[in-house]
């Protein structure tokens, strides 16, 4: 059987994960960009893949065997409410919804879809845009995260295909769970490229966390701050991002898309466009190829305008891995005139980002100047290593 440049993870029980109507949570976001890559003729039936759901055992690869029993409980209303709290359950963030550990074991499972696929060889790239719950902890929700598929599946490569991974997440949000899941593990890599804790949530991420014991160098934060725009933001992923690969050397590569650093996403500060968008998948896709021998599996994350940016920022990552990311000019009519009956605000037509869609930025110059010296700050380690090889 030949290998598939790539295969799309997706069924409707990716869509079961759903808090409460008026979570900004909305999983609705990834059949809106299942759909618009129907109605583009980018994605066909043989390069869909269905989910299976994540087994118990799978799980407690990360998470402690109490706190799947506490999230099966409380998706059959049989958790208190003080035990849920100590567990980040039935928080504003992290509501309590029927049959939760169901729908959140069907996102890791979806991954670990996703991982099987590229790693037993069926298929050189794969993406379940129902992943990406990187806020997850071994032991507690968070941050709208129950399960971490992206934790889980480091895990059960390392386990399953003695792999050495690196992480790459691009969500507005700093990776914490998965950072701190492999902080003192040197055969994972993490890369996180998010707006500063600040004032953001989780407020961690900072260029001087960079693992524990033996762990200590691989982990990597570009904190950027707020306002920044595309060009800032695109120089300090590429440096770091190919500084990073070239250090580690990795078997296969593993992304966080979240899709919330665009500028009219509701609950971040930065100022990014499709542009951005574009480009992300573009540099891991030339690193997955040149050090995993094509081993790239997507997932998805934050994005909280679904109607104006996630779909057509994740349509981006397929067309990249079916190397068509050439498609501009208008979105389907077919699909624009279904969802904008439903959209409570005007629907993108378009592509890509007409310019001007923000005013100018008055410290353009200071945040862009800051950001650079944050990646010299984070990589200052890896190059002075270089530097020191280089001059034996």
């Amino acid at each position: 059987m030949k290998k598939q440049d790539a295969v799309f993870i997706y069924s409707e029980d990716l869509l079961t994960y759903k808090f409460n109507h008026h979570h900004p949570f909305n999983q609705l976001r990834v059949k809106l960009t299942y759909e618009l890559l129907l109605e583009s003729g980018m994605l066909t039936d043989k390069q869909i893949v269905l989910p299976r759901m994540a087994t118990d055992e799978e799980l407690a690869l990360v998470h402690d065997p109490a706190y799947i029993q506490a999230v099966k409980d409380a998706g059959l209303g049989n958790l208190s409410t003080t035990k849920g709290e100590s567990y980040g359950l039935g928080t504003e963030d992290t509501p309590i919804f029927h049959n939760m550990h169901e729908a959140s074991a069907f996102l890791v499972g979806g991954t670990l879809t996703a991982v099987d696929q590229v790693m037993t060889g069926k298929a050189n790239h794969a993406l379940n845009l129902g992943g990406g719950l990187h806020h997850g902890f071994r032991g507690k929700a968070s941050g709208f995260c129950i399960y971490n598929d992206s934790a889980v599946a480091i895990r059960y490569m390392q386990e399953k295909y003695s792999a050495r991974i690196l992480y790459v997440d691009t969500d507005a949000h700093h990776g914490d769970g998965v950072q701190w899941t492999f902080y003192d593990d040197p055969s994972v890599c993490t890369l996180s490229i998010h707006e500063t804790g600040r004032y953001l949530f989780p407020g961690t991420g900072d260029v001087n966390e960079r693992g524990h014991n033996k762990g200590y160098g691989y982990s990597f934060n570009i904190p950027v701050d707020a306002y920044t725009e595309d060009d800032s933001w695109l120089h300090a992923y590429k440096t770091s991002l190919e500084a990073v690969a070239a250090f580690f050397k990795p078997d296969v590569i593993l992304t966080q898309n979240g899709a919330d650093s665009h500028y009219y996403d509701p609950l971040t500060h930065l100022c990014g466009t499709t542009k951005m968008y574009r480009e992300i998948p573009k540099v891991a896709h030339e690193i997955a190829h040149k050090y995993c021998n094509g081993k790239w599996i997507g997932v998805g994350g934050g994005g909280y305008d679904i109607w104006r940016v996630v779909p057509r920022a994740w349509s981006f990552i397929w067309l990249e891995m079916l190397e068509k990311q050439s498609i501009t000019g208008n979105l389907p009519t077919t699909w624009v005139q279904k969802w904008e009956r439903e959209a409570p605000i005007p629907i993108c037509t378009k592509w890509d980002d007409e310019d001007g869609i923000y005013d100018p930025i008055p410290r353009r110059q200071e945040i862009e100047e800051k950001n650079a010296h944050t990646v010299s700050r984070a990589l200052f380690p890896i190059r002075s290593h270089q530097k020191e090889a280089s001059s034996h």
